[in-house]
This record gives C-alpha cells, sequence and structure tokens, in this order.
C-alpha cells in the first residue's frame, strides 16, 4: 500500500481513541470544561450506561455563538496560548481535544448561553460534521448531548461493556470529581435513578459529609485529617486509620491542583508512610490534595490527563512520605480512641448511646492495684466511697488480670480494655529499637564470652553480607570457621537465655523474600524482625507491675495503636457496651 495523507475524518477518529475510551471518558472530559468554566452546579443524566444518552449541564461562564464553531474544532482551546502558558497550566482541560473527538465518535449537540448574552446559541456535531450555529433556549450555562456513543466505529463499540459496567464506571468518576471541588454541586441521574447528590458543600466541617455521601459514613468517622505544608507545596486532607483498612484499593483518592489523579510516585509515598502500621495485604483508605506551583508539574504527561510529572519527583515523595507518616503518628493510645463497635457484637448502638449519660453518673469505683485482684466479694461488698483511682486518667486505665497468657484486662474511666500484650510489647520496642538507631545509640552489652552458633554456610554467607544491619542493630559479630556464627555483643533487650533462640529466628526471618514482608527497606525489616523476637510471647506471666508498665509505654509510643505487622494492640468495650450485653439498664 503506498504512502498517503489519511482522511481529516479518519485522524479524528484515531485521535479520538486516545482521549475517548468509555463512556465515562466522555463525562471526564465534558465535567472537567464545566468545572474550567467556573460552574458551581453539576448535571449528569445517563442512559444506557452512557451508550444511549450522556447528558451534561452547567452554570458555568458559557461560550459565545461565535465561538461554537471553534469549540467543536481540534486544538481550539481557550486555556493556553503559547509554550509558556502550558508549562504553568491550572486549567483541567488544555488540548482542545475533547469535544471534536467525541463529535467525531457520537451525535453531539452543544448549547450555551454566555455571561451577559441575550440569548443562547446552539450547534450540532454527527460523526464530525458540524451544523450552522442557530438560536436556543437556555438559562446561562452549557449544556452538552452526547447520543449513541461510537455508532460510527463499530470496532470500538465491540469493547464497550455491559450498560451496568458502563454505569458503575461513570458513577466512580463522577465521585472522583465530587471529591476533587467540594465548593461545586453535583448530581448524577440515570434514567429516573438518582445516584449520587452532592450539594456544594458552603461551610467549614461541611466536608465531612461529602465524604460520608461518597465513601460511606465510615471513613469520615475513622479519617486522620492531613496539614502540611513547605515552601510552594501543601498537602491537605484525610488519611484512614490503619484498623480501618480495605481488602481493596477502592478508596484511595489523589488530587494535584485539583485534577484527579492515579500517580505511581505518589500512591508508593503513602503506602511506606502505612507500612508499618498496616496488616499484610490490607489497603489504606485516603483522600489526599496536593497544591504546588503549576510550573512544578507537568500535567501534559498522557493524553487522558490521569498521570503527572514532578519536576522534583524525590523532593515530592519525600514531603508526601513525611507528612502522612507524621498523622500516623498520633495512632496511639488516648481517652478519644474509638471504642469496639457495638454493631460488630450484636449491640444496637443507638440504645447504648441513649444510656451514656446514666452510666456515667452511676459508674462502679475504679480498681485500685493496691486491692488483691482475687477478692471479688469483698469488693462487691464495700461501700460506694471511692478508695482512690490513680489511673483514672489513663486512656488505657488500671490493670486488673492477665487472660489465656495472652492478653492484659484493665479497667479504665468508662470501661474495659483488653490488650494484646505481645503485639503491644512489638510496637513498643520497634519504637525504641529506630529510635535509637537513629541516634545511633541502640544499647547493647558486651558478652563474657562469645555465644557461638551453629548454621549452615550459606546462612553465614547471609549474615556476615548483612554485618552492618547486625551492627546497626547492637550485635558484635564474627565467623569462627564456615559454619560458626560467634556473637560477641548483643543488644541490651535480650536476656541470656533467650540469645541463641532470638538469633536463630532473626536469620530464619531475614532469609524470607524481602518482597514478602511488610516493611520497606532492610534496616526497618531487621528491627521489625527483631522487635517480633524480642517482645513477650504467649503464656508469659506478667505481675499487674509488669502489665501496668506496658500499658504506660503503650500510650507514651507512636503508633501504638498497631503492632508492627499492621494488627490492632488493643481494643476497648464501654460500660454501655457492657450493659447492652448483659440486658442492664441504668
Amino acid at each position: 500500500m503506498p504512502i498517503r495523507i489519511l482522511s481529516g475524518e479518519l485522524v479524528d477518529q484515531i485521535a479520538a481513541g486516545e482521549v475517548i475510551e468509555r463512556p465515562a471518558s466522555v463525562v471526564k472530559e465534558i465535567v472537567e470544561n464545566s468545572l474550567d468554566a467556573g460552574a458551581s452546579r453539576i448535571d449528569i443524566e445517563v442512559e444506557r450506561g452512557g451508550v444511549g444518552l450522556i447528558r451534561v449541564r452547567d452554570d458555568g461562564r458559557g461560550i459565545s455563538a461565535e465561538e461554537l464553531p471553534l469549540a467543536l474544532q481540534r486544538h481550539a482551546t481557550s486555556k493556553i496560548a503559547s509554550l509558556d502558558d502550558l508549562e504553568a497550566v491550572s486549567t483541567l482541560g488544555f488540548r482542545g481535544e475533547a469535544l471534536p473527538s467525541i463529535g467525531s465518535v457520537a451525535r453531539l449537540r452543544l448549547v450555551s448561553c454566555a455571561d451577559g448574552a441575550a440569548h443562547a446559541a446552539e450547534i450540532s456535531c454527527e460523526g464530525g460534521a458540524l451544523s450552522p450555529v442557530r438560536p436556543a433556549a437556555h438559562p446561562p450555562g452549557t449544556t452538552i448531548e452526547v447520543r449513541d456513543l461510537f455508532y460510527n466505529v463499530p470496532a470500538r463499540r465491540k469493547f464497550v461493556r455491559s450498560d451496568a459496567t458502563e454505569l458503575a464506571h461513570i458513577a466512580t468518576l463522577t465521585e472522583r470529581l465530587a471529591l476533587s471541588r467540594f465548593d461545586v454541586g453535583f448530581r448524577l441521574r440515570h434514567g429516573a435513578r438518582l445516584l449520587l447528590e452532592a450539594p456544594a458543600v458552603s461551610a467549614p466541617g461541611e466536608e465531612l459529609e461529602r465524604l460520608a455521601a461518597v465513601l460511606g459514613s465510615e471513613f469520615p468517622a475513622a479519617a486522620l485529617p492531613v496539614q502540611h505544608a513547605a515552601g510552594p507545596v501543601m498537602i491537605s486532607g484525610w488519611a484512614g486509620l490503619p484498623t480501618r483498612s480495605r481488602a481493596q484499593a477502592d478508596q484511595q483518592f489523589w488530587f494535584v491542583n485539583g485534577r484527579s489523579v492515579r500517580d505511581r510516585l505518589l500512591m508508593n509515598a503513602v503506602r511506606l508512610a502505612y507500612r508499618d502500621v498496616l496488616y499484610h495485604g490490607r489497603h489504606a483508605a485516603y483522600v489526599l490534595y496536593l497544591t504546588l506551583d503549576p510550573r512544578l508539574v507537568d500535567v501534559n504527561a498522557h493524553p487522558a490527563k490521569l498521570e503527572v510529572r514532578f519536576r522534583d519527583s524525590r523532593q515530592i515523595h519525600e514531603f508526601v512520605f513525611r507528612a502522612v507518616e507524621r498523622a500516623l503518628r498520633d495512632t496511639k493510645p488516648d481517652s478519644g480512641a474509638p471504642a469496639a463497635q457495638p454493631a460488630a457484637m450484636g449491640v444496637d448502638a443507638g440504645a447504648a448511646a441513649r444510656a451514656a449519660p446514666a452510666a456515667a453518673a452511676l459508674s462502679l469505683p475504679l480498681y485500685s492495684m493496691a486491692r488483691d485482684p482475687w477478692q471479688l466479694a469483698a469488693a462487691v461488698g464495700e461501700s460506694g466511697a471511692a478508695p482512690g483511682a490513680p489511673r483514672a486518667e489513663a486512656p488505657l486505665g488500671t490493670p486488673i488480670a492477665q487472660l489465656h497468657g495472652a492478653y492484659i484486662l484493665a479497667q479504665s474511666a468508662d470501661g474495659l480494655v483488653l490488650v494484646d500484650m505481645h503485639a503491644a510489647h512489638e510496637r513498643v520496642l520497634y519504637e525504641k529499637f529506630k529510635a535509637e538507631a537513629t541516634a545511633s545509640a541502640i544499647a547493647s552489652q558486651q558478652l563474657l564470652e562469645p555465644l557461638v552458633i551453629e548454621l549452615k554456610p550459606h546462612e553465614l554467607g547471609r549474615v556476615l553480607e548483612e554485618r552492618s544491619q547486625w551492627e546497626a542493630a547492637g550485635f558484635e559479630i564474627d565467623a569462627l570457621g564456615p559454619a560458626r556464627l560467634a556473637l560477641r555483643r548483643v543488644p541490651a533487650a535480650l536476656s541470656g537465655r533467650e540469645i541463641r533462640h532470638v538469633v536463630n529466628a532473626l536469620i530464619a526471618d531475614l532469609a524470607l523474600d524481602a518482597s514478602t514482608h511488610h516493611l520497606e527497606g532492610a534496616a526497618d525489616r531487621f528491627l521489625g524482625t527483631l522487635a517480633c523476637r524480642t517482645a513477650i510471647h504467649a503464656n508469659r506471666r506478667l505481675s499487674l507491675e509488669e502489665m501496668d508498665a506496658l500499658l504506660r509505654q503503650m500510650e507514651a509510643t507512636e503508633r501504638a495503636n498497631q503492632c508492627n505487622h499492621g494488627r490492632p494492640t488493643w481494643t476497648r468495650l464501654t460500660l454501655q457496651q457492657l450493659d447492652q450485653l448483659f440486658l442492664r439498664g441504668r
């Protein structure tokens, strides 16, 4: 076949394939134009999953009648005029491709009334062919109707999925758009069904209502605010608590200068921030906004504008990582920490809340450590006069017993606290090791004589390759022959009888593929494994004083709500929940 110049119609359809992948792509491009036009309300209507009809109406600035034909010409735009504009673009659209691409593969009708215009005007485009501009009736703003998507491109039409699937994509996209601009009202309808109603946010605090409307009421109830700025860069939004992680990454939203993006660099930075508070295989939920000088980010990286490039990607990665990690540091026990959920135990949450005032007034005196924990009869028979509550103000309360050699039972001011002693101690040790390693001051002890451990030659070789990690953690090691490891110094946290067991366990754990570990970085993996192997284990009998010391350490330790593997370390049952369980009225 000889070389030839393609027809304009074929060029438009090829170009449309880069921008218009499915009905949701049409919605995205049109709504982004509405946002660029300053709309405060956007209504979206679809039929047959968007293939039959997509109608988007806004109250933005509108398009003048003389500019309507230009709006449907390729590479015609009001957003940029020079290369300098492109390097600092702040609008969502700028390529001038969306409307002509849509018009080349569908039947498009555009009606608009510009600010100050005496009346509206409309133009149609069918398969790339434009109609004359004619007068129309329309309030200030613009309406765009797209019918019979891909009617003239059968090959593309075959790749369109079922109506339900395409509608799901449109709904997900609309939710992202609603989260991108709280100052704009959004409504989505499919036929007669209202799928989303999100009024514009007009007062502080109403953002949480939109979050609840889009992501469910559980998200704002279990999310930490994120707010940090450095020079021209600012991050804000919400990061979900590690205890409310999800099986899928379906509630992860990133917005850069108001643009919804799926950027690997940003997502990786957040993943690292959650690395040692999230259970392996679980996914964090978050809604985060990055605002920076438009000249520091390139949004012209992909026709769909879903990917961006940062001028200093390493600095942005570090900034995001530190900001989210700082927010997660406060996930430690406090008086306002959420209790165990009543619904999970079959308790009516409304009834529990109704019982709260009476329960607070009639609660029993707190248990005092000075008493014998097993003389329950004497305790019950005492008068109502409070003998004193030394731990009344402590979030984790006062320990009263050990349960099944694994849990600490504590009484707090408003109920019962259960603590997984191994998970809690693991976190306390890990944070201690990290702080000491950062300061190059991990406490260690010199052994009177070397402790020799028999290993396989390949195991010894791996340990020697990782000598720097062992030394940073407080060990001093040497090889005595091809299969003997000599320990001359060990971390002070290890007692004599545990050293051999812990070292063997460390070698076995670290031999696993690093990609299967929940932590990133060799140093963190080593310290996390050391903390896990050094922490108290099940069936270790603790005194009340030891339990109390662990609870106080937890309250002072960052990220203590989860162990290094992301498992919860404690939970609380309030008096109201206990009353509901036993059908008590107060």
